[in-house]
């Protein structure tokens, strides 16, 4: 892998209502570890089930949303952005976002995302990246996939984005939850050339 650009990058990372949003919680420490700016797109559905799954209980209030996920991060350099806002810069190609990451991607998104509705400001910021050939990462969390699931993903691949699923690898000897974690999120980082020591490569785990 490169070595991490010096430059402060600005990615959006977007949470939907799938399963895992420990994963997307995993990134944005990760990147904001690397130095990095995050503007955080949760979904009504993503809230929900992240407070159902973390307890966190973070507010449907964008400014109380805004300034629990800073005490929650410790960092204000991640910020919160409504999802009915379409005045933000993520909504427009000429804001310099650096990439978009869907994690975990639903496929109720995937299926919006595909067919270019753009409803929503998580909506349409896919579509921008898309169009404007910057990097666009999918992590969904869902099993079994159907054929409309494999049909929006192969279409979203052509169109550009990358699909990267939710599956820990096991080479490395994972031992806990946070493990599993790392793998995932590691593998997102490696996409978006951001460094970071959260599993051992294969090769290395070989010595």
């Amino acid at each position: 892998m490169s070595p991490k650009n010096l430059e402060t990058k600005q990615f959006v990372v977007a949470m939907t209502g799938a399963s895992g949003s420990l994963y997307g919680l995993r990134l944005i420490r990760e990147l904001l570890r690397s130095g990095e700016r995050v503007s955080l797109i949760l979904s009504s559905a993503g809230r929900q089930v992240l407070n159902h799954e973390t307890g966190l209980d973070w507010s449907e209030n964008i400014k109380q949303q805004r300034q629990q996920v800073q005490e929650h991060f410790a960092s204000i350099a991640v910020e919160c952005l409504a999802n009915d806002n379409f005045m933000t810069g993520a909504a427009s190609g000429s804001a310099a976002v650096d990439a978009m990451i869907v994690i975990p991607c639903s496929m109720g998104s995937v299926g919006r995302i595909a067919a270019g509705v753009s409803g929503n400001l998580l909506e349409r910021a896919a579509d921008v990246m898309l169009k404007e050939r910057r990097p666009l990462i999918l992590v969904p969390r869902e099993t079994p996939f159907n054929t409309i699931h494999l049909e929006n993903l192969l279409r979203l691949s052509r169109a550009g984005a990358v699909v990267l699923p939710a599956m820990p690898g096991f080479y490395h000897a994972p031992k806990t939850i946070d493990d599993l974690l790392d793998f995932v999120v590691g593998k997102v980082l490696d996409v978006l050339n951001v460094e970071h020591s959260l599993f051992t490569k294969w090769g290395d785990c070989q010595d």
